[in-house]
């Protein structure tokens, strides 16, 4: 199976959740809303997958593996990709134009490096809270 697991589903391909609705769940239906956070997170990343990006990064901290972004994910809003930012409380969401890998695990390591970019960049919302808020 090409996309993963999902609580108690099985998914058919990977775009599931970009072609259809993405709602299964009768709660899902209920709130008109897919809810995200029922990824099975228990995955470990395979690690042969890292993007350079992140291998670099990894290494530029000094960390054997992921650390905080293991429970980072692909996740779709409103039928288009996104990751979610604990930062901001609210999903980003993956330029238009970004080629989307065919499986779950490669498009899981793509949100993780547009994560960090995005956190990194002057266009994050903490960026102008620093600059309005910070006393030193």
């Amino acid at each position: 199976m090409a996309g993963g697991t999902y609580k108690g589903s099985e998914l058919g391909h990977v775009d599931h959740f970009i072609d259809g609705d993405g709602l299964d769940s009768e709660r899902e239906i209920e709130i008109g809303q897919h809810i995200g956070y029922r990824y099975d997170v228990n995955l470990l990343p395979d690690y042969d997958r890292l993007t350079p990006f992140l291998t670099t990064y990894i290494e530029t901290m000094g960390w054997d593996d992921l650390n905080w972004l293991e429970d980072v994910h692909m996740g779709y809003e409103e039928g288009r990709p996104a990751v979610f930012d604990r930062n901001i409380n609210g999903w980003v969401s993956i330029p238009e134009d970004t080629e989307l890998p065919d499986n779950q695990q490669d498009r899981d390591m793509l949100a993780r490096e547009l994560l960090i970019k995005f956190q990194m960049s002057r266009r994050h919302p903490l960026v102008e809270l620093n600059k309005a808020y910070r006393k030193f």
